[in-house]
C-alpha cells in the first residue's frame, strides 16, 4: 500500500475522531481505512489506535507516531508548493554556459537585463571556449557556436557568429598590409590555442586552410588576450566580430582580408528537453531568441 496516503488516512482518523468521518474524507469505505491502519501498524510494529463500541484514542506510540506524522506531512505539502512556484513563476538558479567572448561581450549585459526583468531568477555563468556535457555537469542551458552534434538536446538557432581579421596601425605601419591570404606568411599572426586541430587560420570560405602559416611566437586560449596583443601592435589577430567590432569602429584595429574571412558559424541556444518547461529556463529562452534569434 502506498505509506504515505496510510498516513493521510490515519491523521484523518484521528483528526476526525472515527474510521467513517476519514472514509467519508477520501471517498473509501470503511474496510478499505482499516486496512490503511492496519498497514500501517504492521510497519511500525505496534498498536497506534485503541478502539472501543464508543471511542478511540491513540496508544503512546501512535501518538508519537501521529506527530511525526502531521510533520511528515507538512514537509510533503511545502515541498510540493515550492515546486508548483517553481513551474507557475520564474525563480531560482539558472546555470548558464557559452563561449569566452561571446558570452563576456554580449551575453553579460544581456543576463544583467534579463535579471533585472526577473528578480526572483539568480543566474550562474560559466565562461569557457570548450563543449560541456548539460546534463553531466548540470548546465541548464547553453550558447554553442559551430556545428552541433546529434546530441539530443533541444537547439534554438541564433544569428550567426562572424569573424574579423584585424591588426593595429601601428603594426601594419611597420610591417605592411597583407592584401592576399598568401601574405601572412610574413606577418606576425597571433595564435589561438583551440585552433590546434584544424591546423590554422580558416580564411577562404570553402574552408581552405593555410597551413602553411609558422607558429605564432603569442599563443592564447583566451581571445580577450590577442586582442589586447593586437592594439598593442605585436600582431594580427583574428577573433569573433563581437570581440573586436568596437575596436574598428574607433579606429583602433584596421579590418584586413575582408573578401578571405571564414563563413559566420552557426550558433545555438541548447538546453536538455523537457516535457514540463520550467518558467526560468522557458523565459530566458525566449529573451535570448527576441535578443539574439
Amino acid at each position: 500500500m502506498d505509506s504515505l496516503l496510510s498516513m493521510q488516512v490515519f491523521v484523518a482518523v484521528v483528526d476526525r475522531g472515527s474510521l467513517t468521518a476519514a472514509a467519508e474524507a477520501f471517498d473509501l469505505s470503511q474496510p478499505m481505512v482499516g486496512k490503511h491502519i492496519r498497514h500501517l501498524e504492521q510497519r511500525v510494529g505496534a498498536r497506534l489506535l485503541v478502539r472501543t463500541t464508543r471511542r478511540q484514542s491513540l496508544t503512546e506510540i501512535g501518538q508519537l507516531y501521529y506527530d511525526q506524522c502531521r510533520q511528515i506531512l507538512e514537509q510533503v505539502r511545502q515541498a510540493e508548493a515550492g515546486t508548483d512556484a517553481l513551474r507557475l513563476a520564474p525563480r531560482g538558479k539558472l546555470r548558464i554556459n557559452a563561449s569566452v567572448s561571446f558570452g563576456s561581450v554580449m551575453l553579460t549585459p544581456a543576463l544583467t537585463e534579463f535579471l533585472t526583468l526577473y528578480p526572483e531568477v539568480q543566474a550562474e555563468l560559466t565562461l569557457n571556449d570548450r563543449v560541456i556535457d548539460l546534463v553531466d555537469e548540470g548546465y541548464d542551458v547553453a550558447v554553442r557556436v559551430g556545428p552541433l552534434a546529434d546530441s539530443g538536446l533541444v537547439a534554438r538557432a541564433l544569428r550567426p557568429y562572424g569573424m574579423l581579421i584585424c591588426a593595429a596601425p601601428v603594426y601594419l605601419a611597420r610591417r605592411g598590409t597583407p592584401k592576399a591570404p598568401a601574405d601572412l606568411l610574413q606577418h606576425e599572426c597571433l595564435g589561438f590555442s583551440h585552433w590546434s586541430k584544424s591546423g590554422g587560420w580558416l580564411l577562404d570560405r570553402d574552408d581552405k586552410l593555410v597551413k602553411s602559416l609558422p607558429v605564432s611566437r603569442l599563443q592564447s586560449n583566451n581571445g580577450q588576450a590577442l586582442r589586447m596583443a593586437a592594439l598593442h601592435g605585436f600582431g594580427i589577430v583574428m577573433q569573433p566580430t563581437v570581440l573586436l567590432a568596437d575596436d574598428v569602429a574607433a579606429g583602433r584595429l584596421v579590418p584586413l582580408l575582408a573578401e578571405h574571412l571564414p563563413a559566420p558559424m552557426p550558433m545555438h541556444l541548447v538546453y536538455p528537453r523537457d516535457r514540463v518547461p520550467v518558467p526560468k529556463l522557458s523565459r530566458f529562452v525566449d529573451f535570448m531568441l527576441e535578443r539574439f534569434g
